[in-house]
């Protein structure tokens, strides 16, 4: 039974205290078509249900399912500042399955959580969408998400996201640090620029070099570059693993090269690295050079042009790059596994 108003009072909505289920609705019917966009055989829901469900493909004799969860971080205030969410979504989709794809996982399905002060559905639709184009990018399923609209915890139009990804692989197929030894050959794959990490220190030296977002840099604007979406690995990590042995890879995301790359490591073992093997976006030498930032600092924070490092053997390093660049990636041969992690640097550049 309801409680009636007090008498003589105001009797308050939901609406009425910043939250509009209506408006929460209308944006479920816009998601659902884009949803289904992503569908994959095994998905057993449609969105708005409690849960997702999806079986596990065909194949698998013993499968082990992997999950990551992340986010974008403070890259959102660049895309509110400058108007553009058409990314942010392929962003928060690339965080979760690149990390997915290090184990040897193939990505099976992903949810998402959009949280925002006051919804606004023209937004929304734009970060759902390109939640959807990463998804599809990834081969995964959109199957289910939460948006969550709360005044006062957020301020205007300000929004925050997260993602939930699963993948499967098989259990002999999981690649872990046993698998790496000294010589193995390293190759790196190119990244699309700071990808989603070093936002506050990226927004830091922005603010203190006073540039503008507008003005021209490479082939758009510093914030186009800046907010260039994350580039998605799993069709050529999937590529690989279709031809050859892999031992090993490192998503370069928070912590940077320095801080990633001895992650696939076992222990007694260092990458060495071979300074100008790759090539370094025009905008990490301009971060640098904007923010005095030091070589060390950059390492240990931005990808500096590698969005994700291959661990293969000696003998596999020419078909690797030749597979690579038949995917569609730029692969560069820098470096190769020492002897050495025990004592000093795990990643040594010279």
């Amino acid at each position: 039974m309801n409680d009636p108003a007090p008498e003589g009072g105001e009797s308050l909505s939901y609406r009425d205290a910043g939250v509009d289920i209506d408006r929460g609705n209308a944006l479920i019917e816009r998601i659902g078509p884009i949803a289904r966009s992503t569908l994959r055989p095994e998905v057993l829901s449609e969105i708005g249900g409690f849960g997702g469900l999806c079986g596990i493909p065909a194949g698998y004799d013993h499968p082990v399912l992997v999950a990551a969860t992340d986010g974008v971080g403070t890259k959102l205030k660049l895309a509110l500042e400058c108007g553009s969410h058409g990314g942010v979504g392929i962003d928060l989709v690339a965080m979760c399955v690149n990390d997915l794809i290090v184990c040897g996982a193939e990505p099976l399905f992903f949810l998402d959580y959009y949280a925002t002060g006051k919804l606004d559905l023209e937004v929304a639709e734009a970060v759902i969408r390109s939640i959807a184009a990463g998804c599809r990018e990834a081969g995964c399923a959109l199957i289910g998400g939460e948006t969550a609209e709360m005044p006062g915890m957020y301020g205007g139009g300000d929004y925050d996201l997260a993602g939930f990804a699963v993948g499967v692989v098989e259990r002999d197929g999981i690649i872990s640090p046993d698998r790496v030894a000294a010589g193995d050959k390293l190759i790196g794959l190119a990244s699309s620029g700071p990808h989603s990490n070093g936002y506050s220190l990226i927004r830091r030296i922005v603010e203190g070099s006073g540039a503008d977002l507008a003005m021209p840099f490479a082939s758009g604007s510093l914030g186009d570059t800046l907010l260039a979406p994350t580039r998605i690995y799993v069709r050529a990590a999937a590529a690989l693993r279709a031809k050859l042995r892999l031992h090993g890879l490192a998503h370069i995301t928070g912590g940077g090269i320095s801080e990633n790359l001895p992650r696939m490591l076992p222990d007694g073992m260092s990458a060495r690295l071979d300074a100008g093997s790759w090539p370094e976006p025009e905008i990490f030498q301009w971060l640098q050079r904007a923010g005095n930032i030091a070589r060390e600092e950059m390492l240990r924070t931005f990808n500096c042009g590698l969005g994700m490092i291959v661990c293969v053997a000696g003998e596999d390093e020419a078909d690797a790059l030749a597979i690579l660049r038949d995917a569609g990636e730029e692969a560069f041969a820098v470096g190769a596994v020492a002897p050495g992690g025990d004592t000093g640097a795990a990643v040594v550049i010279g």
